[in-house]
């Protein structure tokens, strides 16, 4: 039998780190510097709502990857510009190799970036007010972490009511993470909101 993957990693720097944020130089930039990190600029929040679409089965280092190219052929995500695509954009993008060509998916951003305008609240406004209370105390293993929660999927729940595609209660759950909404930062990480900041002795 093999051995259970370890929940915590110590890196060559010395720091504790989610296994998941450890091996990998992009994901442990990522796992460092935004996963968990509070964030309520509504551009970056749309985009994080589409590319967490876009990873729904697959990795997310595989949409961290493309990360640049996705901004640049979605015109940075901003809203006004993405809901003026067109049929022929969506051709265009099914025909490039360097995101994830998948119709829906790529409808669904478009038609996400309508929602949006749509909006009688601005959508920071309406994701964050999902977030849950503050944890007491953070996870001691991946095993702890929900898929989904009542607060992921009423922010589901809503969403699709408003027209948003490719929002299940595990996608959005997964957003909370991202955008900071909960922090799913393992006790003994680094960057868990319970443990000094300081390299593991």
């Amino acid at each position: 039998m093999s051995a259970a993957r370890p929940d915590l990693v110590v890196g060559d720097d010395g720091i504790a780190r989610c296994a998941w944020g450890a091996g990998d130089a992009e994901y442990s930039r990522y796992h460092d510097e935004e996963w968990g990190t509070p964030m309520r600029d509504p551009v970056r929040l749309f985009e994080k709502l589409c590319l967490e679409g876009f990873q729904a089965g697959l990795s997310w280092i595989t949409i961290l990857r493309r990360r640049p190219v996705f901004r640049e052929v979605f015109h940075g995500f901003d809203p006004v510009r993405v809901a003026e695509m067109d049929e022929h954009d969506v051709e265009r993008l099914l025909g490039d190799a360097r995101i994830i060509r998948h119709r829906g998916k790529i409808e669904a951003t478009i038609q996400n970036a309508r929602a949006t305008l749509a909006l009688d609240t601005p959508i920071d406004e309406l994701l964050w007010s999902f977030a849950p209370p503050t944890r007491d105390a953070p996870f001691a293993s991946f095993a702890e972490v929900p898929a989904t929660t009542p607060e992921s999927t009423a922010m589901s729940k809503e969403l699709r009511r408003l027209g948003f595609r490719f929002v299940g209660p595990t996608t959005m759950y997964a957003l909370m993470q991202a955008a900071g909404m909960v922090d799913d930062h393992l006790a003994g990480c680094f960057r868990s909101p319970h443990q000094a900041s300081e390299p593991a002795s």
